[in-house]
């Protein structure tokens, strides 16, 4: 892997393409059974008569499915310092299995923190969209960054 990127190296307005990952109904099952078991995440009959109209990814997985996304996508590539949160999370529409989730962020704002200069500070907004390109999935968060010129 080359140089890992820094806060220098992404612009206000920027899209950063995540790539993308097929849902499967046996994962859905899995990891609603462990951390979200409502029916409607783990039975199909639940779920066709249920608001969501078919087995659905718990909001939750769909977020854990961002993040690896974001990891692998971004993160992973930069000189990452995390996060203080993720202000806001909207679950738009379900994650129904066989669907193929694409994930973006776009940098909406970027500064230099005014207490510790080698921070920079990104204002993202994260998408989940599947692959007719339907939003599934929209958050807003704060990421932090190494600054190059502080290295």
């Amino acid at each position: 892997m080359g140089e890992l990127l820094h806060f220098e190296d992404f612009a206000v307005g920027q899209v950063i393409d995540l790539g993308s990952y097929a849902v499967t109904a046996q994962e859905i099952r899995e990891f609603a059974s462990e951390f979200d078991p409502q029916r409607f995440h783990l039975d199909e009959e639940a779920a066709e008569a249920s608001l969501l109209g078919g087995l659905a990814a718990s909001g939750w997985h769909v977020c854990a499915i961002f993040m690896r996304l974001l990891a692998d996508g971004w993160m992973n590539k930069t000189v990452s310092m995390g996060s203080n949160g993720v202000p806001e999370v909207k679950w738009l529409k379900p994650v129904y299995a066989g669907e193929v989730l694409s994930g973006a962020v776009t940098i909406t704002s970027k500064r230099v923190s005014s207490k510790r200069s080698e921070m920079g500070i990104f204002q993202c907004l994260f998408e989940l969209v599947n692959e007719t390109g339907e939003k599934k999935t929209e958050m807003t968060a704060v990421v932090f960054m190494r600054v190059k010129a502080a290295c």
